[in-house]
């Protein structure tokens, strides 16, 4: 009878894991968003130099 109760321990534990998973996943997600923007902005920066750079050459 005392077995059951085993199972209920436990449940706070597992969700507290998956909480925390959650909470990883939506920082590397948060993460992943922002370094895009910077090499998007860093590549766009790149472009504008480059064309820049050809019409002060001509």
């Amino acid at each position: 009878m005392h077995g059951g109760n085993t199972h209920g321990e436990d449940k706070p534990e597992l969700e507290g894991r998956l909480v925390r998973i959650r909470r990883r996943f939506t920082e590397w997600r948060i993460h992943q968003h922002v370094a895009r923007g910077m090499a998007y902005g860093v590549g766009s920066s790149a472009v504008s130099v480059l064309i820049f750079w050809v019409q002060t050459r001509n």
